[in-house]
């Protein structure tokens, strides 16, 4: 690991010595396109060893081996030519439908929005030189490059813009364990960022794959949608390094763009995970392919309304969102009011502050469900910190062993998770609890003394009120002192007189 994080670090300081490439989103984005080819020329070297009939959908020119593994190959204005005018143009426009050559569908999706930024042809060729070194067919350096590719990722979060937050690996493992996808089933995520979720849903059904027969069926069980280019490409990388040969089910898109009428049968699917972005808003327009009485700007709401629908009936669904959706009005009760009358919202896990740091400090839940039957009463679970600690951070994140009492508490689906019993942690509130609050989800822990509310509104209000309670004080205040000042005036001037 040491070694490949050497060569990632250096590589970032060439990098940094060349005037086109400016700030870390730039620099991760010159090194994921170099990254993603070094990574498909890799496999490519696997399915030539393994099928005699492999044909690589790039041309043999601009295959890797051929321009970039030679550490004394072409270099300055020549390399810049060959990369600016034949490589990623000609990349960018493969011919190839997803169903004829999914290969190439998959590199046009990355070379599609790519773009050279490095002006320094010589500097291009020493990052290059560098990338060379590492050996993805060597399989105890590609599990090496699963936790650089973490690094690279903690890189991306701290160029990302408000509203994307990278989901630590612990709360999307806790996720996955807790949905138990099967092999058969297909798993999406339609905010797919970098592929966290995709990942762990990979890792958990490959370990349900024996025969040739089920390892081809985890080729095509998961799906996802990334409308930003650089998170797709890593999504992609991410997936090809984890074993999925052709990931061209990512899609580089807006889920959101399409109208949810023209969503069918054919998109729906068994399981859905994700963190859908979160203090964000759509572009105008989005909002109108939603229904009339649902519609709103804000992000996370559309996604919402987006999962009830792709969802398949008895489909299940873990979705990461923010304290403001739980107590949110207007059309965010309505959304609330079809997910409890449509969906069985059978478990809320309340994450304390500090999950997301240091990139936001929103309080977020994880909510669980299952379509096709309506709420009867939601469980609620408070996660606490560990002994010790009074908020996570970059050095110390959450960590999966902190899950470990929600897991021994869960029970099963099966028997309507009939073991769970209340604790100080643990509560259960009715329909017709959350029916009367007007689908306020932001139910409070019984079990616990007074809270601080993080409602705007009942943050609003209470300021209000002692604003209120503070000029009674002074009006009160001021009338004492004035009968005060009359009464002393009043003995003064008999006392003159």
């Amino acid at each position: 690991m040491s070694n490949l994080s050497s060569i990632i670090k250096s590589i970032q300081d060439i990098m940094r010595q060349d005037s086109g490439v400016d700030g870390d989103a730039q620099r991760l984005s010159q090194l994921t396109w170099l990254l993603f080819l070094k990574v498909f020329d890799a496999l490519e070297e696997e399915l030539e060893f393994t099928q005699d009939d492999y044909h690589s959908p790039i041309p043999e020119p601009l295959r890797w081996r051929n321009w970039a593994a030679d550490a004394e190959g072409m270099t300055g204005d020549a390399l810049l030519d060959f990369v600016d005018n034949q490589l990623i143009p000609t990349l960018g426009n493969l011919p190839g439908s997803i169903e004829q050559n999914p290969r190439a569908f998959v590199l046009r999706s990355v070379f599609d929005d790519t773009y050279n930024y490095m002006k320094s042809g010589h500097l291009l060729r020493q990052v290059i030189n560098k990338l060379a070194v590492i050996n993805f067919n060597r399989q105890a350096e590609r599990h090496q490059f699963n936790d650089l590719y973490e690094k690279l990722l903690k890189d991306l979060q701290a160029a990302g813009n408000a509203g994307e937050f990278y989901t630590p690996r612990a709360v999307t493992q806790f996720m996955t364990d807790m949905l138990n996808p099967q092999l058969g089933e297909t798993v999406m995520d339609p905010a797919t960022g970098t592929g966290g979720f995709l990942v762990c849903a990979i890792e958990h059904l490959r370990q349900q794959a024996q025969t040739p027969q089920q390892q081809a069926l985890l080729q095509t069980a998961v799906r996802g949608v990334e409308k930003k280019p650089l998170p797709h490409s890593l999504c992609v990388t991410n997936l090809m390094l984890h074993g999925i040969e052709v990931p061209s089910q990512i899609q580089n898109d807006n889920t959101l763009s399409r109208p949810l009428r023209d969503y069918g049968r054919a998109d729906q699917v068994d399981i859905i995970l994700t963190n859908p972005p979160f203090g964000g808003t759509e572009e105008p327009g989005i909002e109108d392919g939603f229904p009339a009485d649902l519609r709103s700007r804000e992000t996370a709401d559309l996604f919402m309304i987006l999962i009830m629908k792709l969802l398949k009936d008895g489909g299940r669904a873990a979705v990461v969102l923010p304290d403001g959706f739980l107590f949110g009005e207007g059309s965010k009760s309505r959304i609330k009011e079809k997910l409890l009358t449509e969906c069985n919202l059978h478990t809320i896990v309340r994450l304390p502050n500090g999950v997301f740091n240091p990139y936001t400090g929103i309080k977020t839940n994880l909510l669980f469900f299952t379509k096709g039957q309506p709420t009867q009463h939601v469980w609620y679970y408070e996660h606490r910190y560990p002994a010790g600690v009074k908020n996570y951070n970059k050095t110390k994140p959450i960590r999966i062993e902190e899950f470990e009492a929600e897991k021994a508490w869960w029970g099963s689906a099966a028997d309507g998770f009939a073991s769970r019993v209340e604790n100080e942690q643990a509560w259960k509130v009715s329909l017709d609890t959350l029916r009367a609050a007007n689908w306020n989800l932001d139910q409070k822990n019984p079990h616990v003394g007074e809270q601080v509310s993080h409602d705007p509104d009942e943050l609003l209000a209470d300021y209000a009120r002692l604003q209120t309670e503070a000029q009674a004080l002074r009006d009160e205040l001021k009338q004492i002192l004035a009968q005060s000042l009359g009464a002393e005036m009043m003995v003064k001037t008999a006392t003159s007189a």
